[in-house]
């Protein structure tokens, strides 16, 4: 009798060992979902879609063309497609390329590629991108595109040389004397927020030249790609000196305050990344950039608002004076007489941060070419920068520039018409 109950034992004794384990099945399972739930999160904070992903193309497939001094380049396929995405990483080869810029197979990424921010990125953070990419990531069978440049600027191994340089390689460390809030807010901003690729400015090897707030140049503006990433430190004319904390907060989880409206780039930046940020996390980073001191700015004294300083009259502007001629045409009814505009739907002119910059470049770009729309969750804003290319030639947007860098006591140089033909030729090149 005892040998034909012992199968039975074992058989019930099995299912018990099963049933027990399904919590703790359930419980892995759960746990790995908030892995990947965490990853998607931070893969917001790294605004990784925005580049990874073309225009009208399938998400993080690739094929988003970037212009660099060398020529242009495409980013990468990174879904979790095995053959021509990174489906065959490990998270070791994930984390070497995230932080260090060498794909699996061993060839160094361009540093359009923000590594030398994400090599701050933590341990555990990384795991939670990899376990995002690999499973909350949809496969996307898509080649890469080659880069176009002709040789020998297409060659990668001086980009060893160049991490030899330029490449720390060391996570974010929280710095003692600070509290909690700053140290988040550096750790994002200078880490997966990557602020200082578009915002700090570069090189003659094209590396930023600073990457943290030890450096004087961080985050005192850079050109990039046809647009010029602003001032963030403490300047009062070109950077956050008149902003306050709160204003920094609204502006990164809507794309506007009184001061300031998204464009360009930074569109981008607002639609598919910081609007998606936790609360803390916006208020940490702008803790942190509000905690930078004054560098950079234009050399003048610190603005202050003046609707006598313009001597041209905007209701009946003179035959020769062509920019007020064309202010008043195309942008006084959104921007206002007075230059205050109507924040934060439709932003100042007059002491904009942006205006008052020493690079003309993203003045001259968003005329020419508008910007995308801003979309907060959701709904997109009622009045985005229109195109003018097409109804304006280069005089009159020259014009047009000028004029509002030196009304309402902005007191900018003139804009050269040379320098908007140049602008014109390089977007149309890159539509």
């Amino acid at each position: 009798m005892t040998n034909m109950f012992t199968p039975l034992k074992v058989t019930l004794a099995a299912a018990g060992v099963a049933l027990a384990m399904v919590p703790l099945i359930a419980r892995a399972d759960a746990a790995s979902d908030a892995l990947v739930s965490r990853g998607a999160y931070l893969a917001k904070a790294g605004d990784c879609i925005a580049c990874h992903t073309a225009p009208r193309g399938k998400p993080m497939a690739g094929g988003l063309p970037m212009t660099t001094p060398l020529g242009a380049i495409y980013t990468t396929n990174i879904t979790p497609d095995p053959d021509t995405g990174i489906g065959r990483y490990s998270q070791d080869d994930f984390s070497r390329a995230v932080r260090e810029g060498v794909a699996k197979d061993g060839h160094n990424l361009y540093p359009a590629m923000p590594y030398p921010s994400y090599a701050k990125i933590s341990d555990a953070d990384m795991q939670a991108l990899y376990a995002y990419f690999m499973h909350g990531v949809s496969p996307v069978r898509q080649a890469n595109r080659e880069p176009g440049m002709k040789w020998p600027l297409n060659m990668r191994w001086p980009l060893k040389i160049w991490n030899a340089f330029f490449l720390d390689k060391g996570v974010y460390k929280d710095k003692a004397n600070q509290d909690v809030a700053w140290n988040r807010g550096a750790y994002l901003t200078q880490g997966l927020g990557h602020c200082g690729a578009c915002h700090t400015p570069r090189g003659i090897a094209f590396q930023e030249k600073a990457l943290d707030e030890s450096g004087g140049a961080y985050l005192t503006g850079g050109l990039l790609d046809n647009w010029f990433g602003s001032n963030l430190t403490g300047d009062h004319n070109t950077g956050l000196g008149r902003w306050s904390e709160q204003e920094v907060a609204t502006f990164l989880k809507t794309g506007a305050n009184a001061h300031a409206t998204a464009f360009g780039s930074m569109t981008s930046v607002v639609n598919n990344s910081t609007q998606a940020l936790s609360d803390s996390d916006v208020a940490a980073m702008a803790r942190y950039l509000k905690s930078l001191p004054a560098a950079g700015g234009n050399g003048n004294p610190p603005y202050s608002y003046d609707p006598k300083a313009s001597k041209v009259s905007l209701t009946r502007p003179a035959p020769a004076e062509s920019g007020a001629r064309v202010y008043a045409a195309f942008c006084m009814h959104c921007h206002g007489v007075d230059g205050r505009g109507f924040a934060p739907m439709l932003a100042p002119l007059a002491g904009n941060s942006n205006v008052l910059e020493k690079d003309s470049s993203s003045l001259i770009n968003v005329t020419l070419n508008g910007t995308e729309d801003l979309v907060i969750q959701g709904v997109p804003a009622p009045y985005p920068m229109p195109r003018y290319a097409p109804v304006l030639n280069d005089q009159q947007i020259a014009d047009v520039v000028t004029f509002i860098r030196g009304a309402w006591n902005n007191n900018m140089p003139a804009v050269n018409v040379e320098d908007v033909a140049k602008m014109r030729k390089s977007t149309e090149a890159a539509r």
